[in-house]
């Protein structure tokens, strides 16, 4: 039991780690700004609402639902995006908590939060049913779960296949972060705890690159993942290339007059009472 907790702890530390690469900063904000205040409609946050926001980054969702009216945890592993995020809160007149905690683990009570929502974030805890458990126990009987993942079949979903020859090898028991945006994935992590359930099939537009090189290198210098799945290959100058060539590639593939679609999938669901 002691192996298996030191096992797990050094996870998490790598986890916060890889996150606390480059600017996800960046990303949130100059690619994907739109996607928490999408999950924030969708899941109905309003004036007097307790939120939750499950590996909140630098608040993409949790800001919105605090300028919403709502009364806000933004919670994340990686402390660094937190203390990002509590700068933006600030700038945009936002005032919300900001708390590290693990995903799988949440320091809060049973039925705290009214809504309890994670935006591209609780998708990338390593044990997928861990994460769920957490998002249905904090959220109290007739509150709603809220959550956007990426799809396998999407952009993003198709950029980690793409990097997993290259990446450190995952954990054991991890699995893989795109599979929340499979519906029958989330359907049978939340089980028959979870009712009124809605998923549906969206894609965000991305005009931020202008050529699959820009995409390609935005992302190798600002992204936690990217990053990671260079650095394990540093040493070996032809996977580097074959990886550069690999990513521009797939935007290539991608990239219609300028702009990208990246699909994901958006669910709603009630607590059972």
């Amino acid at each position: 039991m002691i192996d298996e907790m030191e096992r797990d702890r050094a996870v998490k530390a790598r986890h916060r780690q890889m996150w606390a690469l480059g600017s996800y900063a960046a990303v949130a904000a100059e690619v994907i700004p739109e996607l928490g205040a999408t999950l924030v409609r969708a899941a109905g946050v309003g004036p007097g609402d307790r939120v939750l926001d499950v590996a909140a980054g630098t608040g993409n969702a949790a800001i919105p639902a605090a300028l919403a009216g709502a009364d806000v945890v933004a919670s994340d592993l990686t402390p660094e995006l937190l203390e990002i995020g509590q700068a933006l809160a600030a700038e945009r007149g936002a005032r919300l908590e900001w708390q590290q905690a693990d995903a799988e683990a949440l320091p809060y009570a049973d039925g705290e939060f009214d809504r309890v929502l994670s935006c591209v974030g609780v998708m990338f805890a390593p044990r997928h049913q861990a994460g769920a458990d957490e998002l249905v126990r904090v959220c109290r009987p007739g509150g709603t779960i809220g959550l956007v993942s990426w799809t396998p079949e999407g952009f993003i979903g198709q950029m980690f296949a793409t990097m997993k020859p290259y990446a450190p090898p995952p954990p054991p028991g991890a699995q893989p972060p795109p599979l929340w945006g499979s519906e029958d994935h989330v359907r049978a992590l939340l089980g028959d705890r979870v009712t009124d359930v809605v998923t549906r099939r969206q894609a965000v537009t991305v005009d931020r690159f202008a050529s699959p090189e820009t995409f390609r290198d935005f992302f190798k210098a600002h992204y936690g993942p990217t990053i990671a799945a260079y650095r394990a290959i540093a040493g070996d100058p032809e996977r580097v290339a074959a990886l550069d060539q690999d990513l521009a590639d797939l935007a290539r593939r991608h990239l219609e007059a300028g702009a990208m679609r990246w699909e994901y999938l958006l669910v709603t669901a009630r607590r059972r009472g």
